[in-house]
């Protein structure tokens, strides 16, 4: 992404990026109309700092899961195999307001303290791992623009990092917001889990979560990448573009990965009334367990429970992690240069 900036389909301002890749904005004839704000992204340096990548992404990360949690909350009782008759919801709205009216006004908020808690970290480390290894591949693949699989793999390389931590969030979380979830607090449920299932419990998903986000950044960041050269051929910083084209792209993933998500959900809250119809005893394990359990509860449309809020949650949740983390990478840097400029 770049920081220089452009409505949809203006003409470029040439200038320098700050992801590291050099291009000029390109076009000719949009040298001539420049602002004081263009002016300013030109006089950027080509590459933030780790510390800026890392607060930039830390913000968009907080951001955007404290403004998207209700639907998170919705989307994660939707995708229950074996629902309590109470918790049975049609649409995102119609819950949300069933949630609210039966079990109180902050319930859909229950465990949001610990998905800001991980989120932070996480993001922090997932952005500055991205930019650094899309620097570093998009040299190797191709030396003077924008790779695909470049951008593809150093989004699926910074997964690993982001999801070592929001893994145990994401535990915690699913469990608190479950219907008749016995967990008040995210550190009694914490404290549960660890005494009954032990640490192992906090990460039983990690290799389905890999394995979904995996794809679901591959998808991402290709469709991204694609919608930006047909909206902003230019590649100038242009917040329109990215809210749509980030929108779009996370919708596209998130739809692709469901069946994967729906497994996740199930290793993470062990949801006793499904276990206990489909025979199994103890905890489940691993991918395939999940994955056979899903089919022998609810067939081929048990993949997809939850698709309508998954794809609602992830468009503005994507569109406004990136809004939000260009916006205060280019603010910091600003910041930073205007700080050592001599008076």
């Amino acid at each position: 992404m770049e920081l220089r900036r452009g409505g949809m389909g203006s003409q470029a301002v040439g200038g320098r990026r700050m992801d590291g890749d050099g291009r000029d904005g390109g076009g000719g004839g949009g040298g001539g109309s420049k602002d004081a704000g263009a002016e300013d992204y030109e006089n950027l340096p080509t590459s933030a700092s780790l510390s800026t990548h890392m607060t930039a992404g830390a913000m968009a990360g907080i951001m955007e899961h404290m403004v998207m949690y209700p639907v998170d909350s919705v989307k994660t009782r939707m995708q229950s195999l074996n629902p309590d008759p109470k918790a049975q919801y049609t649409s995102i709205y119609g819950a949300l307001k069933k949630i609210v009216r039966t079990e109180g006004f902050w319930r859909p908020l229950r465990g949001i303290n610990v998905m800001v808690m991980g989120a932070g970290p996480a993001h922090a480390m997932y952005f500055a791992c991205y930019e650094k290894m899309k620097r570093t591949l998009n040299a190797v693949f191709h030396h003077h623009g924008n790779s695909h699989i470049a951008n593809g793999i150093a989004g699926s390389m910074a997964t690993l990092l982001h999801d070592a931590v929001m893994n145990p969030a994401e535990v915690v979380k699913q469990r608190m917001q479950m219907y008749n979830s016995p967990h008040p607090s995210a550190l009694g449920c914490i404290r549960s889990v660890w005494r009954t299932e032990g640490p192992r419990a906090f990460y039983r998903s990690y290799t389905t979560q890999l394995t979904m986000n995996v794809p679901f950044q591959s998808i991402h960041f290709i469709t991204y990448e694609f919608l930006q050269e047909q909206l902003n051929p230019h590649r100038g910083y242009n917040p329109q573009s990215h809210i749509v084209s980030g929108g779009l792209a996370g919708a596209l993933a998130a739809a692709a990965t469901t069946p994967l998500d729906v497994c996740k959900t199930l290793l993470n809250t062990q949801e006793n009334m499904a276990l206990n119809l489909a025979n199994v005893s103890g905890r489940l394990t691993g991918m395939a367990n999940a994955f056979r359990t899903v089919y022998r509860l609810n067939g081929l449309p048990g993949y997809f429970k939850g698709i309508q809020a998954r794809v609602i949650y992830q468009m503005p949740s994507t569109a406004i992690s990136w809004s939000v983390y260009e916006f205060f990478k280019y603010f910091l840097t600003k910041h930073k240069l205007e700080s050592r400029a001599p008076y």
